[in-house]
């Protein structure tokens, strides 16, 4: 009876055993689906390539080169370097840089520049939550605080240094760090985002 019993445990520890490594597996194998970007189905034909790019917007590539974005060219397919994000350039190369033929961040709506923005960015920690964050809920894109060609802080590509940045929406708040007791915020002890997130939190139970 006593050795039922211990096969009968041992059976169960090794099904449960195997049902944890199959989850994990499985877990695993979602993740890395999810780390990679959808490759859309792309003309190929459209695509004229980033140094095409380049012989109008020469000083624009060379800042390219040296940001974070450099990394598109390692991309698959047609839609690498400059069209992974602004689109295939044919169009617009033949129509003599119209900019209606090629998709510009300046002016575009918020949701659209985010999108584009997201299609790479939202496959990590860090932007996971965007869509429901009090930016993206209030038409605030990613292009308002971050500049790919154009960054006046050389991290993140921000287009001002914090906290200027955040006091550009945020002018409520900028008194309260003149106060006697406050966070040293204005002296770049402590930034904003210490203890706000900007792209969004999780959700709590």
């Amino acid at each position: 009876m006593k050795r039922f019993k211990r096969f009968t445990f041992a059976a169960w520890l090794t099904i449960v055993a195997a049902m944890l490594l199959g989850a994990q597996s499985l877990a695993t194998s979602e993740k890395t689906a999810k780390s990679k970007p959808p490759e859309a189905a792309a003309d190929a034909s459209q695509y004229v390539g980033s140094e095409t790019c380049k012989t109008c917007h020469e000083t624009i590539y060379k800042t390219f080169e040296t940001s974070p974005h450099w990394k598109t060219t390692l991309k698959r397919g047609a839609s690498v370097g400059c069209e992974a994000c602004h689109g295939p350039g044919k169009e617009h190369v033949e129509g003599g840089g119209d900019k209606s033929k090629i998709f510009t961040f300046a002016g575009a709506p918020a949701e659209q520049a985010s999108k584009r923005c997201m299609s790479c960015h939202q496959y990590g920690e860090e932007h996971a939550n965007f869509d429901r964050s009090q930016h993206n809920i209030n038409s605030v894109s990613c292009v308002a605080c971050h500049s790919a060609h154009h960054p006046k802080a050389e991290q993140y590509l921000l287009v001002k240094k914090q906290p200027e940045l955040c006091y550009g929406c945020h002018t409520e708040v900028k008194r309260d760090f003149s106060w006697p007791f406050r966070h040293r915020v204005d002296q770049g002890l402590v930034q904003c985002t210490d203890c706000h997130n900007q792209h969004g939190g999780f959700l709590t139970a």
